[in-house]
């Protein structure tokens, strides 16, 4: 079955940056879109932002956009999301998620394979 494993989260300060990872298994990523989502105690899961197949066009979610960089490696059959001037209110566990049709698609219900999380934690 598809495996989707994230790593690279951790504690860090305000304004401090992490570069999340996901590793794909039994799935080539390679013409298909990939996701972030990320979802906060209480709170529903939310899109982070999306990266097209071809790893040249991404959609990110306005709450993040500038602050984060999606990217890929199809040979590599990986995923990355850089985290930079991050916030208390970034605290979340971050997901990678494949599989939409829809490229352009923050709807968590889009996408049929998700990760497990790794967890992110900013503190003020």
């Amino acid at each position: 079955q598809v495996q989707l494993v994230e790593s690279g989260g951790g504690s860090v300060q305000a304004g401090g940056s992490l570069r999340l990872s996901c590793v794909a298994s039994r799935y080539t990523i390679s013409g298909n879109c990939m996701a972030w989502f990320r979802q906060a105690p209480g709170k529903e899961r939310e899109g982070v932002g999306t990266i097209y197949p071809g790893g040249l066009v991404t959609y990110y979610a306005d709450s993040v956009r500038g602050r984060v960089t999606i990217d890929r490696d199809n040979a590599k059959n990986t995923m990355s999301l850089q985290l930079f001037g991050l916030k208390p209110e970034d605290t979340a566990m971050y997901y990678c998620a494949a599989g939409s049709t829809y490229c352009d698609s923050l709807n968590a219900a889009d996408f049929p394979y998700w990760g497990q999380g790794t967890q992110v934690t900013v503190s003020s």
